[in-house]
């Protein structure tokens, strides 16, 4: 569906129409239209450069399209409370993780997520809030640190906190940026294993995830889309997408991709 019809079907959550977001004179993303509907779990894939993180970012709420509309769980940007909107969906990325203090205790990491904010300070939780925080330490296999100092973890440890934080609000969307970036491959693997889990999870937000490499798609996810120079290259259901053909195009490189246990595995022809 057109992002121009402003009665969306409840069940879209995204609706982006040729939008393009213009900096310093250069296109970031051009005339990009893409749709996300309700209970889907998306990967976007690319390049450096593809425009990934700028799309997550404008879904995000962080910024606006120089033209072309955008609605997301839907609000039209530019014409809606982005802070009311931001509560309603759930972000984990490099950037925010790097504000967390590392002094931190990992449950409250998870916790003051239910303020927006990072840090615990004089706001007070209620036990509905500490008992979601433990639920989601539980669900991320990392209940057994919630006293631990966030910084005294590793990269694994701290890539299942984020995503417990970014479940907190029990948002309507989830966007994370490559969760699995700078983990061993014990970490990937049991990283990639819980977010399977999370995605066959009726009850789960509707997913987006960003990354670089076809073997960090975790299994169960149903659509894909892939960018490269701002542009959309493909867009649909996983197995049509995920192709030789479309990856070559992609990475700008002749590519052969497999499939097999659930996983994708990519590599030069």
């Amino acid at each position: 569906m057109s992002a121009k019809d402003r009665d969306l079907s409840p069940d879209v959550v995204i609706a982006l129409d040729g939008v393009t977001v213009t900096r310093g004179g250069n296109d970031l993303l051009r005339s990009v239209t893409y749709t996300v509907e309700l209970d889907e779990r998306w990967v976007v894939l690319g390049p450096n450069g593809a425009g990934k993180t700028t799309l997550l970012n404008l879904i995000a709420g962080g910024l606006h399209p120089t033209s072309g509309t955008a609605y997301i769980l839907g609000e039209r940007l530019g014409r809606t409370d982005i802070s009311e909107l931001r509560t309603r969906i759930g972000l984990s990325t490099a950037a925010l993780a790097e504000r967390i203090p590392p002094a931190e205790t990992v449950h409250n990491v998870v916790l003051t997520a239910a303020w927006a904010v990072v840090g615990r300070f004089r706001e007070r939780y209620d036990e509905l809030d500490e008992e979601r925080a433990r639920s989601l330490l539980k669900q991320l296999g990392v209940a057994h640190l919630a006293e631990r100092r966030y910084g005294t973890l590793s990269e694994g440890e701290r890539k299942r906190v984020q995503i417990a934080r970014a479940l907190m609000t029990d948002p309507e969307l989830l966007l994370l940026d490559e969760p699995a970036a700078g983990l061993d491959l014990g970490g990937r693997e049991d990283l990639l294993r819980r977010l399977s889990e999370l995605a066959a999870d009726p009850d789960a937000p509707t997913l987006l995830l960003v990354t670089h490499h076809v073997e960090e798609i975790p299994p169960d996810f149903t659509h894909a889309l892939l960018l490269a120079n701002g542009t959309v290259v493909a867009q649909g259901l996983i197995h049509d997408v995920i192709t030789s053909e479309n990856l070559s195009k992609t990475f700008g490189m002749p590519l052969v991709v497999e499939h097999s246990g659930g996983r994708f595995h990519a590599r030069a022809a």
